[in-house]
């Protein structure tokens, strides 16, 4: 049987690599849209398309959250549109340390696309470790990427009952001392917080499998993931799966469709 591939790949393995690759920049800032492309087009890794989180990765917002998943078959289209096929073998990256390239890695795994990695320490540990960078805008020859049955592993919010809810945001967001974005302040009652932060190490990379097994130890199987608006939550399932466990499910509207929907949220420290 063939191992299964790592979720994540080193900037040394990237930069030797890089015409193997497709690789794709995820940029992206929730003040400014449009910030991420002209990041993007300002400097990138050699041969990297940018990605939209907004219009590639997510249908419009509304009462499904901020960022609900596209239909697959939109999904299986944008795929082409990026020249990517089911024998690719894909790279994510972003400048935030993998927060939104993890979603794109989740919904490859989730339509059954296993050569998927993120780029561990995302555009800063590029430069920073002197890799060539390319600008101006990349475009790719498309493809056909055949549509795929469905997403799996996604949970609605009426069947997180009895299911353990980890969420990823950070503790002043979980705790409801802030909320910047969505209707309410708090957490889904019962949600457990484990920061998208408590997965990294001091230098933007991810933490070692073993120390990533213990944050998570607590962590049963079965467990459905959820943050903001279903991104930052495939940071930490990226960390569990590192850390061993199967893949988890994903609560894909998170607190900004439970918000919405004006269900009951609980404030603090405690689930």
């Amino acid at each position: 049987m063939t191992a299964e591939i790592s979720p994540l790949i080193g900037v040394e393995a990237l930069a030797a690599s890089l015409g193997v690759f497709r690789v794709l920049d995820l940029r992206w800032d929730l003040a400014d849209p449009d910030k991420g492309r002209e990041t993007y087009e300002s400097g990138h890794i050699p041969g990297a398309v940018f990605v939209d989180l907004d219009r590639d990765l997510a249908a419009p917002p509304g009462n499904r959250g901020r960022h609900p998943l596209p239909t697959v078959g939109a999904f299986a289209a944008t795929l082409g549109n990026l020249g990517i096929t089911p024998d690719s073998h894909v790279v994510a990256y972003d400048d935030a340390e993998g927060r939104i390239a993890a979603r794109l890695w989740w919904m490859l795994r989730s339509i059954g696309h296993a050569r998927a990695q993120v780029l561990d320490g995302g555009y800063r540990v590029w430069v920073e470790t002197g890799q060539e960078v390319a600008v101006g805008p990349v475009v790719p020859a498309s493809t056909i990427y055949p549509v795929p049955a469905g997403f799996r592993g996604v949970v609605p919010h009426d069947r997180l009952d009895g299911r353990t809810v980890v969420d990823a945001r950070e503790g002043e967001r979980y705790r409801g001392e802030i909320e910047p974005v969505d209707p309410k302040a708090g957490h889904i009652p019962g949600a457990i917080n484990v920061p998208t932060s408590q997965n990294l190490a001091g230098d933007g990379r991810f933490l070692t499998a073993s120390d990533l097994a213990e944050i998570y130890s607590a962590v049963p199987s079965g467990a459905v993931v959820c943050c903001g608006s279903g991104v930052t939550a495939c940071h930490d399932a990226l960390a569990m799966v590192i850390a061993g466990h199967d893949m988890p499910d994903l609560y894909i509207g998170s607190f900004s469709e439970w918000s919405r929907l004006d269900l009951p949220v609980t404030t603090g420290p405690n689930p």
